[in-house]
């Protein structure tokens, strides 16, 4: 089943990258995060935004798979319309969000761009947008293996 590979996959990504982020979570009163904590998100962002080459590109790679992968059950397989956009809103909701917002601010915190309290907004935000793609994918996965193909 390539829908529930991808999902996994990216899954464990949203993990990994959620070890990072969440040390913003203590500090959601303050303009600004600590340095340390802003150095640490940021020095990952860095390594898997950029200098991890070609294979963060691993990443985009399994997204497009599994949104063809969607695409292609929807439109050929015996599905219900029903369960296809909802199958399509749970991982392509998430991968939509990553294209246009997550990776472009992970993108500019990883180069420490903008202010202290920009940057920190940038942090906040990637956690934010991380923990409700994990929801996201999580139930896309969990209705994958639920309902099957």
């Amino acid at each position: 089943m390539i829908e529930a590979a991808g999902a996994g996959f990216l899954i464990a990504v949203l993990w990994m990258d959620l070890i990072f982020d969440v040390q913003a979570l203590p500090h959601r009163r303050s303009a600004e995060l600590p340095e340390p904590v802003l150095a640490s998100i940021a020095a990952y962002y860095r390594r898997a935004t950029t200098t991890s080459r070609p294979m963060s590109l691993l990443i985009a790679a399994v997204m497009a798979i599994l949104l063809v992968a969607l695409t292609f059950h929807a439109l050929h397989g015996a599905t219900p319309g029903w369960l296809s956009a909802l199958h399509l809103a749970l991982a392509g909701g998430p991968i939509l969000l990553a294209l246009t917002r997550t990776v472009p601010h992970a993108v500019a915190l990883g180069h420490r761009n903008g202010t202290l309290a920009e940057q920190s907004a940038l942090a906040r935000s990637i956690c934010r947008d991380h923990l409700l793609c994990l929801t996201a994918m999580s139930a896309f996965l969990v209705l994958v293996l639920s309902v099957g193909r």
